[in-house]
């Protein structure tokens, strides 16, 4: 669809929001596809890293009120919509086992900035800003903002941030540590895809091993993520990527991975 592209180039799928007019603005068919699209991303053996951006000056500015708010809806109505349209994109997202860097250009307001959330890593040029806007039209965070950002940030400053809905530039946003770089806006795509073929360059499935051992360690006890982090171990081992990683090392060479 025009409204959402999608592309896989050396082992990395970029997803684009691609309505630059409404700020990249999302409608109920752009988030049907791009569940979709996550999806196929995890289940393509040559997908090892998804990158998500916008096109244009801005990353996503949240629903499109032209489509969401075109009708009145009971309470169990707005309760459906949003958890069978709006969370499939977090669902999907919670599932996936490979990375997901998000490259923010511009703005990310509101439910899109709860999209930005939900990437392993966030990379923002310098134009970027953040807003969790919703307290401004007296709403809650719909789209997974309460159970992200505390989990990002420290619990007083995502408290603040949900609370007031201040606009928090790239500067602000590196210092605590809701992005993990910034770079001038004509380079940001590059620096990302500098970094995701970094990932992509290491065992795919120790990569995504590790993606499972990481968010699944901060829902258990120490015990138990050792305990999950020894069956990984023994999984990851006995892989012909891991194999080749370490004939690769002892022979000083670049390695050649199958993802299996």
């Amino acid at each position: 669809m025009d409204d959402l592209s999608y592309e896989v180039n050396r082992h990395i799928a970029t997803l684009t929001l691609n309505r630059p007019e409404r700020k990249n603005a999302f409608t109920f068919a752009m988030l049907d596809e791009w569940a979709s699209r996550l999806s196929e991303a995890e289940r393509d053996p040559d997908v090892r890293v998804v990158v998500v951006t916008g096109s244009g000056n801005a990353f996503c500015s949240g629903v499109d009120l032209d489509e969401f708010g075109a009708e009145v809806r009971t309470p169990l109505e707005e309760k459906r919509l949003l958890t069978d349209r709006v969370h499939q994109v977090a669902h999907t997202m919670d599932a996936m086992t490979k990375p997901v860097l998000a490259a923010v250009n511009g703005v990310a307001v509101g439910a899109g900035m709860d999209m930005a959330l939900m990437a392993d890593i966030r990379l923002c040029g310098v134009s970027a800003r953040f807003s969790e806007g919703y307290i401004r039209v007296g709403l809650v965070p719909g789209d997974g903002g309460c159970y992200y950002l505390p989990r990002i940030v420290d619990r007083a400053t995502a408290l603040r941030l949900l609370w007031t809905g201040e606009f928090v530039d790239a500067e602000e946003a590196l210092r605590i540590g809701l992005v993990t770089a910034v770079h001038p806006d004509e380079q940001l795509l590059d620096r990302t895809y500098d970094l995701a073929s970094t990932l992509a360059s290491r065992a795919p499935v120790a990569v995504q091993f590790i993606k499972r051992a990481v968010r699944e360690g901060a829902r258990h006890d120490l015990r138990s993520a050792l305990d999950l982090i020894s069956s990984h171990q023994a999984i990851v081992l006995s892989t012909r990527d891991s194999q080749e990683a370490r004939s690769a090392f002892r022979e000083r060479r670049e390695p050649r991975f199958e993802g299996r």
